[in-house]
């Protein structure tokens, strides 16, 4: 008997009968579609085509997130760490020559990868296929990883890392949130973790085929408080065993390693290396009001078990309140940077845009509020560079953080709202960027981990 199209039998090269993976449904998918003539009668090709490439996108990256396996890709005898730059004492944030130039660079690749390609991102929860790939290649992921792992890192710079969130965030909250969470797995492993466990990572973060990765601190539940996860994490004999809920963790649905944060029994919070083809991980697609674009969703840890090599930073709260205040601090960057992308479009509106006879930018109520947003701008970011100055010089930044953090909250949702107010009727339409900044800007005040500098 010869197969028809289409048909696989027990002989074939298929394999297994009957059994189909992810892949396997989602190309059936796409055929059936493009196979039916009704959509054709009535006009419903095109949108149901879309949905069911999302669907059938998700099957792939379900499919590909497990397919990687972390080894061992060299014996280091202790893990590298960057130098701390030596303090003055001084009180300056002026970016170096360095600095400015990668701050450029970021810049030129946000407005040229991800501002033309925001909206489609927004309304399709997910970021445009090769971005992170391009993103990698800009070198986000490398610039926290020592140059004897195969980094671009000589010095511990937060500063640095404030900076690109910051120019990424011009161009798109959401896109930035996205091509900066693989980074964020790449520094907490460069800061906390051990010989072995940089030579079984960090190797991938250097290569072309970076992995996606996330840090997933957030949990769903009302006045969450990081530092105190209800994410469970009890001894066994050959490890550890986890069991709770995080949310809103980009790239969720494709990533293939988390840092989870947890409590440990018996020694109180702690991180995890978590790989995504663990048993008992399952993940589904949590889309919010705004970063919709980073592909949040929620990761059910059901009896994970790890090895006893998977524990980062060793047991205790430093390596998890330094993570928290690091975190915290590169949203204060993604707040300035989008807080800078609705200032930088208001100010040419309000000079163009024409009400009895003449720009709106000259009635006061306009003019001041723009004046407004200048100044908050800022507030935010001098309070973000002085935050992370203090950081990466080894010096107390617990007062700071949390100063830069509530300016930006605050202030940061502001702008999003007085940038709305400025555009009239035109801000409540999805014609202008500026609603979703709006939205992409209110995360910034309940949002934890994700990303880190």
């Amino acid at each position: 008997m010869t197969n028809k199209p289409g048909m696989t039998n027990k002989h074939g090269p298929a394999g297994v009968r009957g059994k189909r993976d992810a892949m396997g449904f989602g190309v059936a998918a796409l055929n059936r579609v493009a196979g039916s003539r009704l959509l054709d009668r009535v006009g419903l090709r095109k949108p149901l085509e879309r949905v069911v490439f999302n669907s059938a996108r998700t099957g792939f990256q379900a499919a590909g997130a497990t397919a990687r396996t972390f080894k061992k890709a060299q014996r280091l005898g202790k893990p590298a760490r960057l130098t701390k730059p030596s303090s003055t004492g001084a009180f300056d944030v002026t970016p170096t020559e360095e600095q400015q130039m990668i701050a450029e660079t970021v810049r030129e690749f946000a407005g040229e990868q991800l501002r033309p390609a925001a909206a489609e991102a927004d309304t399709n929860a997910a970021p445009p296929d090769g971005l992170l790939a391009r993103a990698a290649e800009l070198g986000v992921t490398t610039v926290g990883v020592p140059e004897e792992l195969g980094g671009l890192g000589t010095e511990r710079s937060a500063v640095s890392g404030v900076l690109v969130a910051e120019e990424m965030a011009r161009g798109d909250m959401g896109l930035a949130l996205a091509c900066l969470a693989p980074s964020a797995v790449s520094t907490a492993l460069s800061l906390w973790g051990n010989a072995d466990q940089q030579a079984t990572y960090l190797p991938a973060f250097v290569g072309e085929n970076v992995p996606a990765a996330a840090l997933a601190l957030q949990e769903p539940r009302a006045l969450f408080d990081p530092r105190q996860p209800h994410v469970r994490a009890r001894r066994t004999p050959d490890g550890y065993r986890l069991d709770g809920v995080k949310s809103m963790v980009p790239l969720a649905t494709r990533a293939e390693l988390f840092v989870v944060s947890a409590e440990l029994e018996g020694s109180g919070p702690a991180l995890f290396l978590v790989e995504a083809n663990n048993q008992g991980i399952t993940v589904e697609s949590e889309p919010a009001m705004g970063l919709r674009a980073a592909s949040t969703g929620r990761v059910h840890l059901d009896g994970v078990r790890l090895s006893g090599a998977a524990l980062l930073g060793g047991t205790g709260s430093e390596a998890l309140t330094d993570c928290v205040r690091l975190s915290r601090l590169a949203w204060c960057a993604l707040a300035v940077g989008t807080a800078q992308a609705v200032l930088d479009y208001v100010i040419p509106y309000v000079n163009e845009r024409e009400a009895f006879g003449e720009p709106i930018s000259h009635r006061q109520a306009v003019a001041f509020k723009v004046a407004d947003i200048g100044t908050e701008l800022e507030g935010m970011r001098l309070a973000t560079y002085r935050a992370a100055s203090r950081a990466e010089q080894g010096l107390p930044f617990a007062r700071e953080t949390a100063l830069a953090r509530k300016l930006c909250a605050d202030h940061g949702m502001a702008i999003g709202n007085d940038g709305v107010q400025l555009l009239g009727g035109h801000g409540f339409t999805k014609e202008h960027p500026v609603e979703r900044w709006y939205r992409d800007l209110r995360a910034v005040s309940l949002m934890e981990g994700a990303v880190l500098v």
